[in-house]
């Protein structure tokens, strides 16, 4: 489960013991193509030009946008990891994405 601060883009992720640890939303999108949205997410505090591991979720958005809970599912397929990191790519390479 993940919790949402939407004043910070903070997200908190709970794993089956019930710890929790904090990220920041990178971004997210949706995929025409698989009919899905998709989170990526950074360790909270990261700094700018930090090496750091992206997480990359599919979700389903509320559609009133209003929900602070929301589950995260795992990416399942080849092709549906190749497409969220070309579109990661994208947004690291582009100046005007960031």
């Amino acid at each position: 489960m993940a919790k949402q601060n939407q004043d910070e883009n903070l997200i908190t992720l709970v794993d089956e013991q019930g710890n929790e640890t904090l990220y920041q939303e990178l971004f997210n999108f949706h995929s025409d193509d698989y009919d899905k949205s998709y989170i990526l997410l950074i360790p909270a505090g990261s700094e700018p030009e930090e090496q750091v591991d992206v997480l990359a979720f599919a979700f389903n958005p509320d559609e009133n946008d209003d929900s602070q809970d929301y589950e995260l599912f795992d990416i399942e397929s080849d092709e549906e990891w190749e497409m969220v990191e070309g579109v990661l790519d994208t947004f690291l390479n582009d100046e005007n994405m960031r």
